[in-house]
């Protein structure tokens, strides 16, 4: 079920308003209602549209940890600490780090 937010978002797409933020925006709307997938469309677009937006890289790592693709999320973590360091927000390197470094462990670990 879509919220009124996404509505108007997607309403600014079709009206050909189509930017980094606007898909960034999406994605954060799709995943608070649990639609990792859609999320991480909107995200990976976001990205097309700018690569050197950490925020987007963030939250398509927590998007794809979400719905369970461990590896590209620790892929897309990777990327966004290197887009992050390179453009100084260590705020936001930091808290990668944090995640890649978990999601290294949970990867590790033997199942079962």
């Amino acid at each position: 079920m879509a919220s009124a937010v996404i509505a108007n978002l997607e309403k600014l797409l079709a009206a050909g308003k189509e930017s980094a933020l606007l898909r960034f925006s999406l994605g954060v709307e799709y995943l608070k209602l649990g639609e990792a997938a859609i999320a991480i469309a909107q995200l990976r677009r976001a990205l097309e549209l700018d690569g050197n937006y950490s925020a987007a890289w963030k939250l398509l790592g927590k998007a794809l940890t979400e719905a369970g693709e461990l590896q590209e999320a620790l892929e897309a973590y990777r990327r966004g600490i290197q887009v992050a360091e390179k453009r100084g927000d260590k705020q936001a390197a930091k808290e990668m780090a944090v995640f890649a470094r978990r999601l290294e462990r949970q990867l590790a670990a033997p199942e079962g």
